[in-house]
């Protein structure tokens, strides 16, 4: 039954994970790996999913006995299916879904590779939308919690960023849709914005020849890196709360109250710095190919491997 104690606080009543089953996608490194650690230490199970096999079942074996690898791409129905299947039948079923999983390229639009550029819409935007698809009849069946993970990109869409911006946005609408399909269920639905945490994912966006320099550029706030446990502080605590919205640090909560001064604030900021980025990144191509210059992260070499 739902605590009436979260009824009454609208989600706001810090709930133990203690017992709880919780699935992370994209947990072999990072944030995922992070969450899973966390969460299992304080007595939750967690079933790790994702496409590193091998780096995902070594977290598995650090935390021990209540953590489970399965491998399974977030882009494929059946694997998902078989991986949270599985996932329910050996820890008894599932409380709560981290939609976890995330890549990204680095280009412009105009040359960025087509096939690193779409990937990044299958597995940021659609891989959210299957993974909590085959997470929902667990998840109702225990009134249980979807937490998906966004980004400031939903919210400030740098040049370089089409794609990462455009899913991480669409993520974040489709929550606050499926959110009003299932409060009658008593399923609660998240949506988390880290800014740029210290993870492989930026880490290997700063190695970038062109796009590197690019985000040095950013201005305050907007270009500061975290490091990783700012974000899983954040994440932690509103997953115990059940929360609406997660915001990576606090301060990323308010630009949504000024989101629409944001894109005008940021074309004019680029107008000095992506002419000489464009030139950079054409002849960075025309070096390593396509496919090389766009393609960052080890989770962006595995899902267009």
């Amino acid at each position: 039954m739902t605590n009436p104690l979260t009824k009454l606080t609208g989600g706001s009543a810090t709930q133990s994970v203690r017992g709880k089953v919780v699935v992370i996608t994209g947990a072999a490194r990072g944030i995922g790996a992070g969450l899973a650690e966390r969460f299992a230490a304080d007595g939750a199970k967690v079933a790790l999913v994702g496409i590193e096999a091998e780096e995902q079942r070594k977290v598995a074996e650090r935390i021990g006995p209540n953590a489970r690898s399965w491998e399974a791409d977030v882009t494929d129905w059946d694997a998902l299916e078989l991986a949270f299947g599985e996932a329910a039948a050996h820890f008894g079923g599932i409380d709560i879904v981290i939609a976890n999983a995330g890549i990204a390229t680095a280009g412009f639009v105009r040359s960025v590779d087509p096939v690193a550029f779409e990937k990044v819409l299958e597995v940021d935007l659609l891989g959210v939308w299957r993974t909590f698809r085959v997470a929902l009849p667990h998840v109702i069946e225990r009134e249980g919690y979807l937490l998906a993970i966004s980004s400031l990109a939903a919210i400030t869409h740098a040049p370089g960023m089409a794609n990462y911006a455009a899913a991480k946005a669409g993520v974040e609408a489709f929550c606050n849709s499926l959110r009003a399909e299932v409060a009658h269920l008593g399923v609660r639905i998240g949506v988390a914005h880290p800014t740029w945490i210290k993870t492989d994912l930026v880490d290997s966006a700063d190695a970038h020849p062109v796009f590197g320099k690019l985000r040095a550029g950013m201005p305050g706030l907007l270009g500061k890196t975290y490091p990783l446990s700012v974000a899983l502080d954040c994440l932690e605590d509103g997953v115990r709360r059940r929360a609406r919205t997660i915001h990576a640090p606090r301060w990323v909560g308010a630009l949504k109250l000024v989101r629409a001064f944001i894109p005008p604030i940021i074309e004019f900021g680029s107008r000095s710095r992506v002419p000489a980025a464009d030139r950079a990144a054409l002849e960075d191509i025309a070096v390593r190919g396509a496919r090389e210059a766009s393609v960052t992260g080890h989770g962006g070499r595995a899902a267009t491997r």
